[in-house]
């Protein structure tokens, strides 16, 4: 219930009526009963469960008292007809990464402030990237399959100089929120980090400690490109069999970003070459077909888009969008805003 003397508007002393809208399958993952329990501190939370229809009777109910809306995967669009359900909306704290599918033109034309927890989403990618670039810098899968087969070790005083992760270049693409977060984590590192970003100025570059390049020396020059490039209609097949074309060889493509963004026929080419190799968390299509190739390749590492946030990595997104309610009740306004303007560069 509300406080009958509370003030109508953020600031000290404001409970927004709050409205959980996401899949049912999503707000049971992400809001466990703690972080049910730390909301309705802040705010006034409407009973579970989400909404994941915004057209029924309950729904039309719930809406018209709301102040914000909780959102997460599986959010219906926040349309027109949504807003006149709800007169009194004024923001959205997304528990997830990209506002794309249900933040509405209508929203920003209404003055709806929007709150994403892509930062607290991106840890996870920027901390799978790193792993695989260090594991694949060693060979560690190859060499432990090899080792698993011949049940000996060999001379290690022969392994090539190819392997390892001194001075090892690696090329990120796209200072996206996780590529700026896999250079922090590789900054530790005895690693040479280039950057292929248009946006980015050599002044920037600096700042991040990373070289700036074009693409064609990003990927002539790197031993592993990580590719963190958000999918846009110009970015679609943006890694080109020119540039999977122009790796060393021996080199490893890493894409935690969109699977459209790569060429997959250049690149299934290239790894069944035995060229390059691949450490891939998306693919083009999102699940590729039983019998491709690339299932079957052992230069090739296909994760189900396990990179952003899993199993208990769900508490720092509902822990991140608590704190932006909190501040945004307060009067404080939201720590990690999305603006309209900046949505044609997120992923």
């Amino acid at each position: 219930m509300t406080h009958p003397h509370a003030p109508d508007a953020p600031g000290p002393g404001f409970r927004p009526r709050a409205v959980v809208a996401m899949s049912r399958d999503a707000a049971a993952a992400v809001l466990d009963p703690h972080s049910l329990g730390a909301f309705r501190e802040v705010c006034d939370l409407a009973p579970l469960p989400a909404l994941d229809d915004l057209s029924t009777p309950r729904a039309r109910s719930l809406l018209a008292d709301a102040d914000l809306l909780i959102t997460g995967w599986g959010c219906p669009p926040l349309d027109a007809g949504v807003l006149r359900a709800a007169p009194r909306l004024r923001a959205v704290v997304h528990t997830a990464g990209t506002v794309r599918g249900h933040v509405t033109d209508a929203c920003w034309e209404r003055g709806v402030e929007v709150s994403s927890a892509a930062a607290a989403n991106a840890l996870p990618v920027a901390e799978y990237t790193l792993g695989m670039i260090l594991l694949t810098g060693k060979r560690v899968l190859e060499r432990a399959r090899d080792y698993r087969l011949a049940r000996s070790r060999g001379n290690w005083l022969r392994t090539p100089r190819s392997v390892g992760n001194y001075r090892r270049t690696v090329g990120i693409l796209s200072a996206s929120l996780i590529g700026r977060r896999v250079v922090e984590l590789l900054r530790p590192h005895d690693i040479d980090v280039l950057l292929h970003d248009p946006y980015v100025s050599d002044a920037d570059a600096a700042e991040l400690g990373v070289e700036r390049v074009g693409p064609a020396e990003l990927f002539a020059r790197s031993d592993t490109v990580s590719v963190h490039t958000p999918l846009l209609p110009e970015t679609r097949g943006l890694v080109s069999r020119a540039l999977i074309d122009s790796m060393p060889a021996g080199a490893v493509l890493i894409n935690t970003a969109r699977g459209a963004v790569v060429d997959q026929d250049a690149l299934t080419d290239a790894v069944l070459a035995g060229r390059i190799r691949a450490v891939l968390d998306v693919t083009d299509p999102e699940v590729l077909a039983p019998d491709h190739p690339l299932w079957d390749c052992e230069n090739a590492l296909i994760t189900p888009h396990l990179a952003g946030s899993e199993g208990n990595e769900w508490r720092r997104l509902a822990d991140l969008a608590l704190a932006e309610t909190a501040r945004w009740a307060s009067g404080a306004g939201f720590l990690h805003p999305v603006r309209r303007e900046r949505l044609a560069f997120l992923a």
